[in-house]
């Protein structure tokens, strides 16, 4: 090895050992051998997916919390009226960030989301934080889903007089409607929906891929069903004033609602198992976004104007809505069934996508080797599936939603960020690599796309209202902390049991 010698002057060993250290992390993943290991057939997955499928994946992940739970909180708390505008400001975050991930998604037709897009352009060490904060996005975000999926299904069972005991809907640190203690002892409905999902996704993708557009089709059609009974029963007036919290509240609504848009990137995931990636991974992804923004923004439309927004601070606030305004007590009934469906097909998608990224990490040899173990008959990864669903259960069942719902966004944004990134580089590594390419070249839309997501990410700084930790707001500080644990698992582990880095290893003593 000869050593560096930069303006004519040789460095020290030390600065050597520091560059090649530094290199040692730049390893990056040939896009060749990416699609030889997803075309070996013994850890390949089963490619059952078509655009349908895959739209209604989609659609499946992003309908559900965003419509159902969040739009009450964000009109009555930070934009009032101007919720509309809100969730307008997300989607177009959003929309910038599902044309990178349609790029790279189609062009690397792999298990692993943006984990996989990393690691062929940003390097492994890059492409680990980004599979380890996706743990943020998809485990934590399922349970915190199933938390809001138990509260609506107790609701639900209440109308046929059947009442689960507050100690066993709720865990110890939970409180209630004014902040009183309820020392519950675990949130079993939420335990429990975790655990059905998970022997759904054990058993195939094609049976949870059914299951999913079936549920898909039934909130769809109820959402359609709340915009045409509660079209007639707007009233203007209540859209006034339309921006009671100015452009601050807002932004920060945006922020806010931005929880209602995740899951289009879930999609990226099912690449590896899409029959066509190149056609229907673009498809599924923009066409997902596209057809749930436009839901949202009529229902945010006609929610505050059947109601005061200031009314609205309730977690049920679409079923709220269709009372409040008089209506029969059955389209309440209606209502609840549709947030029941929503919430659990998007519990179905992020645990889908959590269980696919550590399929792929496991397979590079970063995690160990259970997580990309395929069970012999069903062709799924079973086992990582049955590990993940018992500790997305567990944080169900004992967290409270405050936690880890406050983290769910920092993960997802901190993942849009860099696969923005990557766009640039993979058309510049990989210039042969065929799929969909974003608009005006491969500059002016992925750099866009992360300065909105990173301008997002610091918007907890901006409310004074977040709660802080060492001085740094809550989800940052909890972000900070796993990322610490992850990169101990790093270089523990993952580091000296890469795939890529033992090749390279190999390659260089021969």
């Amino acid at each position: 090895m000869s050593p560096i010698r930069l303006g004519g002057k040789t460095r020290s060993k030390r600065l050597e050992r520091v560059f090649w250290a530094f290199m040692l992390l730049q390893r990056v993943k040939p896009l060749s051998r990416l699609l030889a290991e997803a075309g070996d057939q013994k850890t390949a997955l089963k490619k059952t997916l078509g655009p349908g499928a895959l739209t209604a994946m989609g659609i499946g992940a992003i309908i559900g919390t965003g419509i159902f739970v969040l739009t009450g909180v964000a009109a009555a708390k930070y934009s009032g009226p101007a919720l509309t505008v809100s969730f307008i400001i997300a989607g177009i975050v959003s929309a910038f960030a599902a044309l990178c991930y349609s790029e790279v998604a189609s062009r690397v037709p792999i298990a692993g989301s943006a984990y996989t897009f990393a690691y062929a352009s940003l390097g492994e060490f890059v492409a680990w934080i980004i599979g380890w904060d996706l743990v943020l996005e998809y485990a934590l975000g399922a349970a915190t889903v199933s938390i809001g999926w138990s509260g609506y299904f107790t609701n639900f069972l209440s109308h046929f007089g059947i009442n689960i005991p507050a100690a066993w809907q709720h865990n110890y640190w939970d409180t209630g409607p004014s902040g009183e203690a309820i020392h519950g002892i675990m949130n079993l409905p939420a335990f429990l929906i975790i655990c059905l999902i998970g022997v759904l996704l054990i058993r195939g993708t094609r049976e949870s891929a059914l299951v999913n557009a079936i549920i898909v089709t039934v909130k769809v059609a109820i959402v359609l069903f709340f915009i045409g009974i509660g079209f007639a029963h707007v009233n203007t007036g209540n859209w006034v004033p339309y921006f009671p919290f100015g452009w601050g509240g807002t932004l920060f609504g945006a922020f806010f609602v931005f929880f209602a848009y995740i899951g289009f990137d879930a999609v990226s995931t099912a690449a590896e198992e899409a029959k066509n990636p190149q056609r229907d991974m673009p498809i599924a992804i923009i066409g997902s976004l596209a057809i749930c923004t436009v839901l949202y923004i009529i229902v945010a439309a006609i929610l505050t104007g059947m109601v005061k927004y200031t009314h609205l601070n309730v977690p049920q606030p679409v079923a709220y809505a269709v009372e409040h305004v008089g209506l029969p007590g059955w389209m309440s009934l209606v209502i609840s069934i549709g947030a029941i469906a929503g919430l659990t097909t998007v519990l179905l998608v992020m645990m889908y996508g959590q269980t696919r990224v550590f399929f792929a990490m496991s397979r590079d040899g970063l995690l160990p080797a259970v997580f990309s173990k395929v069970h012999p008959t069903l062709r799924t990864p079973a086992t990582s599936t049955a590990m993940f669903t018992v500790f997305i259960a567990l944080i169900a069942a004992f967290t409270p939603i405050s936690v880890v719902g406050s983290l769910t966004n920092m993960g997802t944004l901190a993942a849009f960020v860099l696969v923005s990134i990557s766009v640039p580089i993979l058309r510049k590594l990989y210039p042969e690599a065929k799929g969909f390419s974003v608009p005006f070249g491969p500059y002016i839309i992925p750099i866009t796309s992360a300065i909105l997501a990173s301008l997002l990410l610091l918007a907890p700084f901006v409310d004074t209202t977040v709660p802080r930790i060492l001085g740094l707001p809550l989800p940052w500080f909890g972000f900070v902390v796993w990322l610490i644990i992850g990169l101990a698992v790093y270089f523990l582990y993952g580091r000296s049991h890469s795939h890529v880095g033992i090749n390279e290893g190999a390659a260089t003593k021969t």
